[in-house]
């Protein structure tokens, strides 16, 4: 990873994560849950400020681990905490980016722990995007093969969904394979609308075409 990408570390990695919330035996967390999903889509994509976004953000953190407690030894809500953790990152000061993208990882690796394969493979999905966005040795914890594996076991979890398809293009983008990256794009916009999530589908549709623009722009100039 290039130092220089740090102080946008995330910018595009944390709109990152519209992961798929699935019904599970617990109808009180999984409400719990979508609020905090919906709370995540509504800073991303609604409210305009970086400043806001960023106290938004740090009130949603403790919403989520508030959650977190309430459910212990439970996936689901670890991974919305480490998703919004992520989020709070790319919007913080240089001087706390790389704590919170620490943090992040941890809560993100506690969520695997208990369950790998929660939100049609989401958090594979957001440890690889961290893995990918966040400098490597000596300033950070990023490693491109293990942002690789990450995304790529995702992919084979769910290859037709739109985050993961997403997420996979970027980062082949990101690694000098533009051809590769369309292909994935292309298939992201294929996913089916989500009514359920109008926020994050509109979004992360308007994502995918930015992404397809400079993919585009790569191979008119190769």
């Amino acid at each position: 990873m290039r130092p220089s990408r740090f102080t946008q570390f995330l910018m595009a990695a944390s709109a990152l994560f519209g992961t798929a919330a699935h019904a599970s035996d617990n109808p009180a967390m999984d409400a719990a849950v979508k609020r905090i999903n919906d709370g995540w889509a509504h800073i991303r994509y609604e409210v305009a400020d970086r400043g806001t976004q960023y106290d938004q953000l740090e009130a949603l953190a403790r919403s989520a681990e508030q959650v977190v407690a309430r459910y212990p030894g439970r996936a689901e809500p670890l991974l919305w905490y480490g998703i919004v953790t992520s989020e709070e990152a790319a919007r913080a000061s240089m001087l706390k980016q790389l704590g919170l993208a620490n943090r992040a990882r941890g809560i993100l690796e506690q969520a695997q722990k208990i369950d790998p394969s929660i939100a049609d493979g989401g958090v594979k999905m957001s440890l690889g995007v961290l893995y990918y966005r966040v400098p490597g040795f000596p300033i950070g914890f990023g490693s491109t093969a293990k942002a690789r594996a990450l995304l790529e076991s995702a992919l084979r979890q769910d290859p037709n969904g739109m985050d993961n398809n997403f997420f996979y293009a970027d980062f082949l983008n990101d690694e000098g394979q533009p051809a590769a990256a369309r292909a994935y794009a292309l298939r992201a916009l294929q996913a089916p609308v989500n009514p359920a999530r109008p926020v994050w589908d509109a979004g992360r549709r308007a994502e995918i075409r930015t992404l397809l623009g400079r993919i585009n722009a790569k191979l008119h100039t190769a």
